[in-house]
This record gives C-alpha cells, sequence and structure tokens, in this order.
C-alpha cells in the first residue's frame, strides 16, 4: 500500500470555496474512513439552503481527479467525470443538492478497471461507465437521508468492493507520480521520469491511470501547489510563488491560471 499512501501524503486537490453572495449555498468536504482514505480524497456536497433569484453556474477547477456524484433529490441521476484539463463551468439552476466522491489520481482506474481516457474532458451519465453502482446510488440512496447518512453507506460500500479487490499495480508508474508529485509538478517529464518507463509506455499507462499524459498532469499538479499555498492576491505578487514551479514570467502564469480556474488570480483571491 505504500504506492498509494505516497498520493495521499503528497498530493490535497482543492476546489476553492464555493462563493454566494447571498450565502444560500454551501459546500462541504468530509474525509473518508482510514480503510479507503489512499483511494478516496474526500465526499463533497454543494446545496443551495434557500432557492437562488437566478441560476447558480459552477465552476469545477481542474483537480486531476475523478469524480462520481448524484443528486441528493432524484439519485437517478448519477454521474462520472473524469480529468479535465481546464476549468469546466455549467448553470445547476436556482435549487440543488448533489453529493459526490472525489477519487485520488489513479484510484478510480484501479478501483473499477475503467480507462480513465475514456472519461477525460466530460461528464458521463455513470449508468454508461458502471451499471451495477448506478444502479445500486438510484436504489440505496434516499432522498430523506442525511449527508452524514449517505456518506458512512458510501464509505462501507467503497470499503467491501476494496476487500473484494486484488489490486495489482505498476510500481514504475507510481514512481513516476510520486517523483511528479515531490517536484510540485515543475519537472520535464520526457528526461526526468526515468522510472524504467518508455516514453511509450509512460503514456499509455499515464492514459489509463490519470486520462491524460504525464506533461499535461503535471501542470494541473503545479497548479494546485499554487492553490495549496493558500495565496492572497497580495502575497502572490509580492513572493513571485509561481516562479518556485517555472513560470517564468506574470503574464505566464496568468494565462495558465486562468486556464485551469476561470478567472485571473486577482479575480480568484480579491
Amino acid at each position: 500500500m505504500e504506492a498509494f499512501e505516497s498520493i495521499k501524503n503528497y498530493y490535497k486537490p482543492i476546489q476553492p470555496a464555493v462563493k454566494a453572495d447571498d450565502g444560500n449555498i454551501v459546500y462541504i468536504e468530509v474525509k473518508p474512513s482510514k480503510a479507503i482514505e489512499n483511494f478516496v480524497y474526500c465526499f463533497w456536497q454543494l446545496k443551495t439552503t434557500n432557492p437562488l433569484k437566478e441560476d447558480y453556474n459552477y465552476r469545477v477547477v481542474s483537480d486531476g481527479c475523478i469524480d462520481i456524484f448524484f443528486n441528493h433529490k432524484d439519485p437517478v441521476e448519477n454521474f462520472v467525470m473524469g480529468f479535465c484539463r481546464k476549468f469546466t463551468e455549467f448553470p445547476i439552476g436556482k435549487e440543488f443538492d448533489y453529493i459526490g466522491i472525489r477519487f485520488l489520481p489513479s484510484a478510480f482506474p484501479l478501483l473499477f478497471e475503467v480507462n480513465a481516457k475514456t472519461l477525460s474532458h466530460q461528464s458521463e451519465e455513470l449508468r454508461h461507465v458502471l451499471p451495477d453502482v448506478s444502479d445500486w446510488i438510484s436504489s440505496t440512496i434516499k432522498v430523506a437521508a442525511t449527508f452524514e447518512v449517505i456518506i458512512q453507506s458510501l464509505d462501507d460500500q467503497l470499503i467491501a468492493l476494496l476487500e473484494r479487490k486484488d489490486i495489482q499495480y505498476d510500481h514504475r508508474f507510481f514512481n513516476a507520480l510520486k517523483l511528479i508529485f515531490q517536484k510540485n509538478g515543475h519537472l520535464d517529464t520526457e528526461k526526468e521520469l526515468t522510472t524504467g518507463l518508455s516514453a511509450r509506455q509512460l503514456q499509455r499507462i499515464f492514459n489509463f491511470y490519470i486520462g491524460t499524459t504525464a506533461k499535461s498532469f503535471s501542470n494541473v499538479v503545479r497548479f494546485q501547489y499554487i492553490l495549496n499555498a493558500n495565496p492572497t492576491k497580495y502575497s502572490l505578487k509580492e513572493s513571485k510563488l509561481y516562479f518556485d514551479v517555472g513560470f517564468f514570467d506574470q503574464a505566464h502564469f496568468i494565462k495558465s491560471f486562468k486556464t485551469f480556474y476561470g478567472v485571473t488570480p486577482s479575480e480568484a483571491f480579491r
């Protein structure tokens, strides 16, 4: 399990706190039990406490993860979202209550034997990908159940799945992944990922387990490193944190940040 622990210890995929001017939107993250913490980063809930005046545009920033999520008000509506190399934004209405599972990088393909590349850059109905899991959510999750009750049920189900699995993994891939995390995504993936994998093997295995190339994933890790530093508009300007991870000037950093976040750093951290 050491390979999986390195992901948990090195990588914390942040989705910035939801901002709502009227205070009628709540976003919650809850850590999983220790039995599955090497595979699941968190369970999350995004919901309204009161109806909004206008449709809400939900922005998901690039985090390198795959999520399963469903509509708590109608669990038959369940989905999986794959790796995204840029931010995603979509309207979700004036009232909503979504609950999800954020899997750590590579965990979803390992647990469910699904090629991550087939899910990249899209949200897909879960029934087309994992029909048994989709049916379980549809039949088991109750509209009246609390978030706490639901995440306990999800946690138990994932523990049972993990106990049934005989997971085989390539140490060379996990060594490459660990090196990317240790370097905060700032490395030449063609020259520095010398873990025993050829360039073709590296591309194939990253596509399968992550959903993109090692270089594209490293760029997301670099972006997440900035978010994990909990910067402010002032601290970014003064500390030049982006120089530490290979951005050669402010314009380069702002362009990259906007690709992953959807707005400029000044807008994000004002």
